[in-house]
């Protein structure tokens, strides 16, 4: 059987989560890198909504969710035990923080990100908003080394492409916000070996033609 594939995009954060889930569940899939401006005509008759990122495990089953890949992905391998297997009563919770962070975070950030670029007077507004997510995060920081504890779990990856993003929005102000553990948290994922693999660039797929396998062990 043929390796599932994966479209995606470079720079998404959502495309960086599903890419991550794949990494840590050593999953191989042959990668297809795109751009929104050009979009292959196979990624949309798999999923006509047009949105990375795509895994097409085979031609009866698509997976167009980035959080729905990570979970598809480390139900078949999760060799650091991300979902907490010794104590399954947790995955409600992860599950219910991400959708938090998925429902509510992502679209204050959004805001935050638009008046930031656009100079808006409600810049300061807008990222105060976004700081009721940020300090529950610090909280659990300083409560333990990750989010859900003394272990990375899911959680640690499906959120770090969005609070990546909020880090750079305002980079000056970031630097001196009091919110240490979650800036050592990050600096942590971002120089580390499985993110630096998750982010290598590649050739755009209708450029080449090539698949590029990718996730294996």
């Amino acid at each position: 059987m043929s390796q599932p594939v994966l479209y995606s995009l470079q720079n998404c954060p959502y495309a960086m989560r599903a890419r991550m889930g794949l990494l840590l569940a050593k999953q191989p899939v042959m990668l297809r890198p795109i751009t929104l401006k050009n979009k292959p005509k196979e990624m949309l008759t798999a999923s006509p909504k047009g949105t990375v990122p795509v895994l097409v495990l085979d031609q009866n089953n698509v997976i167009d969710e980035s959080l729905d890949i990570m979970v598809w992905a480390l139900h078949q391998s999760d060799p650091n035990n991300l979902l907490f297997s010794h104590k399954p009563e947790t995955f409600p919770t992860m599950m219910k923080l991400i959708n938090e962070h998925d429902n509510k975070f992502t679209n204050l950030l959004s805001q935050y990100k638009q008046a930031k670029r656009y100079h808006k007077a409600s810049e300061d507004g807008d990222r105060q908003r976004c700081e009721s997510f940020i300090i529950s995060i610090e909280q659990r920081l300083s409560e333990h080394q990750f989010i859900m504890g003394n272990q990375l779990s899911l959680v640690d990856y499906a959120i770090l492409p969005f609070i990546r993003q909020f880090a750079k929005v305002d980079r000056k102000w970031y630097l001196q916000a009091p919110y240490p553990k979650l800036q050592q948290w990050l600096n942590n994922h971002l120089q580390s070996r499985l993110f630096s693999k998750a982010m290598v660039k590649h050739p755009l797929w209708l450029e080449t033609n090539k698949n590029i396998l990718f996730g294996g062990a």
